[in-house]
């Protein structure tokens, strides 16, 4: 069971409330969780019978009137959930039950008035009464945002909302075309480039079904099983707890799409059992902060991200899911690499027998967690169903809870109210996120300074694609720290993936490029969130963590760029190409595996010249050249002889 597996230390582990904020359930309760319930539960019919054309009492609604009633119910809600102050967190006053009231009449009002938007233009021209509500609209989309993805995307959201206003005064390529408030409001509320834009369009569409399966996981007890999974696969290896961690938080980051929610949900269980097992508190926490933020770039779901990307690239979901294989299969190499490596130097062994649920047993109480997985991966990747495959999925997932599980914990109506608050709470909260990220996209596509900035680049870059390469990292680092991953990727999809697509890279490579270097503030200093969540739970130095978490996924630093500079590795190419690109990549693993934790395995315990070496070898397998594999083979050779004849300690071989 996993309550075995990870609470045997005692609750002063669990982290402070501000850790618990993103997850925003502490004031579900009493009238707020009959709201959540009916309100979620009606937003959730909404969504099916918009999706799949039921046309439910002859319920039909154009697209904006649709995303307009989403606002409706899931940002009302989320006034209520997320507290506008800490000291607010177990409490809803007056005021928030007044913005709910007022955000449900708003939207409900451009609801309603969604044929007169389109019709007769209101984006540009509109009567006082629709101005006045496309205002009111603005305010509570900015706060919304501020609630539910914090002050930092808040910031952001601000600086990009009121840039319109005097981007006709911004010097060089800030210089776009201006709006005045009134036109700057109708633009944001009713037009289809903001609010109910791109973004709106991904969750309404498509989002909120894979959030609804998400949920149904956690309810049924998915967690636990893919806990209890992979601890009777890895669990009595050496080192068996980080290993555990890591496919557990793949396993969930991929579908809560969340790299916090994924590190408080996960890592309460696993860091603690690291910590038992002999791992410092330090390494503990780096180990569960790159798991956590791996799983978003791993598919099937691999969180918003990847419905985001097919819709901006234009391309069907399964090339995304097909190109982002192989290097989220890399990631998680070498962090199972990393940890094993470390596990052999420090002698650390795997848990005790009698901590280990049997790999049987788990299976025949979970299988059907396993067969909804694949239902899924087959309906989004060979099915091609990806607006209809979460809720086929989840239909057989909650039918196979109430049927083959144990009597005592069957999915019943006590855990189908726990999941429409567990789902409308989840939903609430990417709806207020993209509302607030939608003001983003209004803004750059309102003034034209996207296109401007990507042009810009490639003039700086002036032919030289390692220049360019460099400076959209720094960039897409930079604009990733401390944001959300839908509005780190959104971002950067506008303003530096045309820059990387127009130099003549490959577009899935390139938007793949951007989203691995958003997504490494995560783990690195100053920001480094995960790694921050992750250190609050384990007791250990914030900045320390980060440094060690930076050293862990230090692949992910290499991997954008064998990403561009080699489609193979995106499953572009003749399959020997494929074939050869992915043993290279493999073989470099192994080697910065062995070259950063000082061990070998077949050698042992690895000396500072040789560790040198091995990883100067990685790099001859990393360069995409028929003569660096060789040189590199030579290396390793070279090396592998010289340390048993020469350095050899006497630890005995692995």
């Amino acid at each position: 069971m996993v309550e075995q597996y990870g609470q045997s230390e005692n609750m002063d582990d669990a982290p402070p409330l501000e850790v618990y904020e993103e997850i925003g359930k502490a004031r579900v309760t009493g009238v707020v969780y009959w709201l959540t319930l009916f309100l979620g539960g009606f937003g959730i019919i909404v969504a099916i019978n918009q999706t799949f054309s039921l046309n439910a009492f002859n319920f039909v609604l154009i697209d904006n009137q649709y995303f307009y009633l989403l606002i409706a119910i899931f940002l009302s809600l989320a006034f209520l959930i997320f507290p506008a102050r800490k000291k607010d967190a177990s409490h809803v006053p007056l005021y928030d039950w007044a913005l709910f009231a007022v955000t449900m009449a708003t939207s409900l009002f451009l609801s309603y008035h969604g044929g007169d938007m389109i019709d007769k233009g209101w984006d540009l021209v509109a009567p006082p009464g629709p101005t006045t509500a496309a205002a009111i609209m603005c305010f509570l989309a900015m706060e919304g945002v501020r609630r539910a993805g914090g002050t930092i995307l808040f910031g952001v959201c601000m600086v990009f909302f009121t840039f319109p206003l005097w981007t006709d005064f911004a010097p060089g390529f800030l210089w776009g075309a201006g709006k005045t408030p009134v036109e700057l409001v109708r633009a944001y509320a009713m037009g289809f480039e903001s609010i109910v834009g791109m973004p709106m369009r991904v969750a309404g569409n498509i989002l909120i079904g894979f959030l609804v399966f998400g949920a149904a996981l956690v309810v049924t007890g998915g967690g636990e099983f893919f806990m209890n999974f992979a601890a009777a696969l890895l669990g009595r290896t050496r080192g068996g707890p980080a290993k555990v961690a890591i496919l557990s938080s793949g396993f969930f980051g991929s579908l809560s799409g969340s790299v916090i929610s994924n590190v408080v949900t996960t890592g309460q269980l696993t860091i603690p059992t690291m910590k038992r097992a002999g791992y410092t508190p330090a390494y503990a926490a780096s180990v569960e902060a790159c798991a956590s933020t791996g799983g978003t770039l791993m598919p099937p779901v691999m969180g918003a991200v990847a419905f985001l990307m097919a819709e901006f690239l234009n391309i069907p979901y399964r090339d995304i899911v097909i190109a982002a294989a192989v290097p989220s299969f890399l990631f998680y190499l070498a962090l199972l690499l990393q940890v094993d490596c470390y596990a052999a130097v420090k002698g650390l062994k795997g848990q005790p027998a009698s901590e280990i649920p049997s790999l049987w047993g788990t299976l025949k109480d979970g299988w059907f967690y396993l067969f909804s997985l694949l239902l899924l991966v087959y309906l989004l990747v060979w099915a091609r169903m990806e607006l209809y495959a979460p809720y086929y999925a989840t239909a057989v997932l909650l039918a196979s809870a109430a049927i083959f599980r144990k009597k005592e914990r069957r999915f019943n109506f006590t855990k189908f109210r726990e999941l429409i608050i567990e789902s409308a709470s989840i939903i609430a909260s990417i709806i207020a996120i993209l509302a607030g990220i939608g003001v983003i996209v209004g803004s750059l596509a309102f003034t034209g300074v996207g296109g401007a900035f990507s042009r810009e680049l490639l003039g700086y870059a002036d032919g030289n694609l390692p220049l360019l390469l460099a400076m959209g990292a720094l960039t897409s680092f930079l604009l990733g720290m401390g944001v959300t991953v839908s509005a780190c990727y959104i971002f950067l999809a506008i303003v530096m993936g045309p820059a990387l697509i127009e130099f003549g890279l490959d577009p899935i490579a390139s938007h793949l490029f951007i989203l691995y270097w958003g997504m490494m503030s995560y783990i690195t200093p100053p920001v480094a969130l995960a790694a921050v969540a992750a250190a609050v739970i384990a007791k250990s130095g914030a900045m320390e963590t980060a440094f060690l978490a930076m050293r862990l996924g230090s692949i992910k630093f290499i991997l954008p760029f064998i990403i561009v500079l080699t489609p193979s590795l995106i499953m572009r190419g003749e399959p020997g190409a494929i074939v050869i690109s992915i043993a290279a990549c493999v073989a470099a693993v192994l080697l910065m595996s062995a070259g950063f934790e000082g061990y070998l395995y077949g050698v042992g315990k690895l000396q500072w010249p040789t560790r040198i070496a091995l990883l100067v070898a990685a790099a001859g397998f990393i360069y995409t050249d028929i003569y660096s594999y060789m040189a590199a083979a030579v290396l390793v050779v070279v090396t592998y002889c010289a340390h048993l004849f020469l350095f050899r300690t006497r630890e005995a071989p692995g």
